[in-house]
Order: C-alpha cells, then structure tokens, then sequence
C-alpha cells in the first residue's frame, strides 16, 4: 500500500501520461520487466521517503505505479520540506529524503555522525516562479534586484509595494512599484524553495551590501509562510496586490487563478518567463535541481528500496514530466544512473 498526503490534484495530462506508463509498466512484466526484485519474484517491505515538498509529487506518483505492481510492498511519502527531510534521513528515520537543493555541510555532519551513508541522485529541474495576483496589472516583470527589495531582510516592515522602491533605486533598479498594499507570502524556513530562493535571489545582494552574517541567509520574516504550496496559492488568489513564490509546477498547476511574472538576472535586464525551456537552459534566473538521497545501506539490506529506486530512475522523464517538471537531459539521466548503479 502507499500512503501520501498528496497536496495537489494532478492535471489531465498527467493522468494520461500516468495510465500509459501503468500499462506499459505491465506489459514489461508480462516480460519479466523491472517490477519484481531483478530475479522473477515479488517484493515484499517497506520503505519510508520524506522531505522536499516540491519533489513529493514525482515521488508519489512512482510510489503508486510501484505499489500498483508490487501490493506486499508499503510506501510511505511525506513532504514536510528538505531541511526536516534530511534531519529524519540523517537520524536513520527514513531511507530516502526527497529535496529541492543540495545537502548542506551541516547535514552531511549529522549523516556522518548518525552514520548514515548515502547517494545523491539528481531527478530533474524546477523553478521557483515569483507570482502575484491576475488583477495586478502594475507588475509584469522584477528584477532580482526587485525581489531582493521587496523580500530580503532590509524589507522588513515594509507593507507596500512603494515602500521597496528607495531600496531598488539604490540597488539600481528603474522599476516603478505600485502605491499598494504588499500582501507577501511564501515558503516556511523548513522548505528546500526558501533555501533556493534566497540563495539566488536575495543572498548575493546581500553580501554585496554588507550585511552581517546572520543576514546573509535569511528574507524578512514578516510574511505569510506555509509549509503548504496550495496555502501560498490561495493567499495569492486572496489579494489583488500579493506576491510570492513556489516551485513550477505548482504554479502551472494553479492555471489563471496565479499571475506568473517574469524575472531578469539584472535590473534593466531581460525578462524571461519561467517554463520548461527557459528552465531546463538555465535562462530563468530561479532555476533549481532536484534530487533524491538515499541510505545506501537500507538500500543493500531492504530489497523494496533498491526495487523502488530501480524503478524511479528506470522511467525518470516520463514521473518528472507527469507531474509538471523539467526532465533531465539525457547526458544528465545517464549520469543519475551510473550514480546509482556504482553506489
């Protein structure tokens, strides 16, 4: 069985594309295909995987098409975001910990010392899109600069738009912001799309105003936070003036109810908007890898992990492209493979 609090109904052509790979998933066993443990026989156990949000959704969809050919094995998949995803991984709690950004040195300390041995897989790429509501027509694109203004921890108390627009002057920035309430909301600190976001968007501005270390790191933390990607869209769709951030596919998924806007690297810069092309090129500024890791030695003693991975990385586009990523390249596939298979 697999149990996983799904956070978002998946789009019509996911479905179609989940119900191909079930059928021929079943046709390459009727084959002696890569559903059972590599040697004709079922699979039996369990195998636990947490962290990022972002990633949940491919993890998910490869847990239920698993399960769906393996029904003694029982999956469980969580999302409670890649910093609280690798504290469970690193205390030997989970076998796989999904996330959306690299495994920090702190973690890794904590994985030396829970003696936790592992292998990073990377599965696919993400944006974060910058959003506000469709009514806003005052903005269309921002600069990081803007972002920076707006989001980064010199805005703290600022409660319009209007009140960022000495900063992004300072910063450079021509942008002409609305005299509006700014209705901000966005990941929590557990979330792998807070790490990423200010890593690109508010850090290198950051140290290049000097900020103590302890700033570096950091947004303004008087915003809406939520752990939840549907909780960040629905403040969204609450006010005319909000802005925010989420990954992708959330946002695609959202449809017209969200207004993407556009991001250039630089003020006066080109505006690109987030999609699978700009995001796969790296053209979009906040772009994002994602990955899986998982306990190398829960994976050599616990045949249903190995048997789960197996199957992830067997199909990987066809999971990351159903549930609204970017796939790798197939020089980048290949390599996850050899990862996986010399771990």
């Amino acid at each position: 069985m697999i149990r996983t609090p799904l956070r978002r109904a998946a789009a019509p052509a996911a479905i179609a594309l989940s119900l191909a790979l079930v059928a021929a998933a079943c046709s390459d066993d009727d084959d002696g295909g890569n559903g059972g443990n590599g040697n004709g026989e079922p699979v039996t156990g369990s195998v636990n995987v947490s962290g990022s949000s972002t990633v949940e959704p491919i993890s998910s969809l490869v847990a239920e098409e698993f399960v769906g050919e393996n029904p003694d094995v029982d999956i469980a998949v969580d999302g409670p975001g890649t910093g609280d995803g690798f504290e469970l991984f690193c205390d030997g709690q989970t076998d796989i910990s999904d996330a959306s950004r690299p495994i920090e040195a702190e973690e890794e300390r904590a994985c030396q010392q829970g003696g936790v041995e592992y292998v990073e897989l990377e599965v696919g790429f993400d944006g974060m899109t910058v959003m506000t509501n469709p009514n806003n027509g005052d903005v269309e694109c921002l600069s990081l600069a803007d972002l920076y203004a707006l989001i980064g921890p010199e805005s703290e108390g600022f409660d319009n738009w209007s009140d960022a627009q000495p900063l992004a002057s300072e910063l450079g920035s021509s942008t002409e912001f609305p005299d509006a309430e700014l209705a901000l909301t966005g990941p929590g600190t557990e979330s792998g799309t807070y790490d990423s976001f200010v890593e690109l968007a508010i850090t290198p501005i950051a140290e290049e105003q000097g900020l103590p270390e302890n700033q570096l790191e950091t947004t303004r933390p008087d915003y809406e936070s939520s752990a939840d990607d549907n909780v960040i869209i629905q403040n969204i769709e609450a006010s005319d003036t909000s802005l925010g951030w989420v990954g992708f596919a959330f946002a695609e998924n959202a449809g017209d109810s969200i207004k993407e806007i556009q991001v250039s690297a630089d003020p006066g810069g080109s505006c690109v908007e987030p999609s699978a092309d700009t995001i796969a090129s790296g053209d979009y500024p906040l772009s994002r890898s994602l990955y899986i890791y998982v306990n190398t030695m829960k994976a050599e003693q616990n045949a249903a992990v190995s048997a789960y991975v197996d199957f992830y990385l067997e199909n990987l586009s066809e999971w990351v492209e159903a549930t609204g990523y970017v796939p790798l390249p197939e020089e980048q596939a290949s390599e996850t493979m050899s990862a996986w298979e010399s771990r």
